[in-house]
């Protein structure tokens, strides 16, 4: 495990009923010999098509202008970033030979709805791919739908999760952009001059 990367996350509410009842895992993973920990934090939420039809509000305060996304569920997405990233400064602090890499999917996943057609999705943020009917495609009561063309012209898949053309705008900003704290590419880096920050410096 000392040369592998692990990945643990993304923390979703099965993750935190888990984290109650079993204990703590990445302190595992660390008894164990990983050497490098990424921990993905959570996705702008309220950019999701299927909370967004869920939770439609008539009073336009309730999103954010730039995106259209819901303000109170992406301000909770923030708050569970920040405080899971204290308790990353903590875990890395109580073991300094272990790397522990912070992954802002927020951010890098906020870009694309902020500017969709800057990265190629030419029907918007947050209508989803073949979806139902309403503003943002959404119909749980459908089952089944027919695959449609194209799916890379749009941000969501389902609702709740992106098209692979996102995703892959997603890895890419952890890779080779500055959406992972310390940077992926200097944290793996075997360069001693490579000026790594670790979490418990920030």
């Amino acid at each position: 495990m000392e040369a592998s990367l692990v990945m643990v996350g993304e923390i979703g509410g099965n993750d935190y009923n888990h984290a109650l009842l079993e204990g703590e895992s990445m302190q595992e993973l660390i008894k164990l010999g990983a050497v490098t920990l990424m921990v993905p934090g959570n996705f702008p939420i309220g950019c999701s098509a299927t909370y967004l039809t869920q939770f439609k509000s008539s009073n336009q305060n309730d999103y954010d202008h730039k995106t259209g996304c819901i303000n109170w569920l992406n301000d909770f997405a923030t708050q569970h970033n920040n405080l899971l990233q204290s308790k990353l400064r903590r875990i890395q602090k109580e073991n300094p030979t272990t790397k522990i890499i912070y992954a802002d999917y927020y951010n890098t996943a906020l870009r694309l709805y902020r500017s969709p057609l800057q990265y190629g999705f030419t029907k918007g943020g947050l209508t989803i791919y073949c979806g139902g009917c309403g503003p943002y495609s959404v119909d749980p009561s459908l089952h089944g739908k027919q695959v449609c063309e194209n799916p890379s012209e749009y941000v969501g898949w389902d609702g709740l999760h992106l098209t692979e053309a996102a995703y892959r705008l997603v890895a890419k900003g952890l890779i080779e952009e500055p959406y992972t704290i310390p940077r992926i590419n200097c944290s793996c880096a075997s360069s001693s001059n490579c000026g790594v920050v670790g979490l418990s410096d920030q």
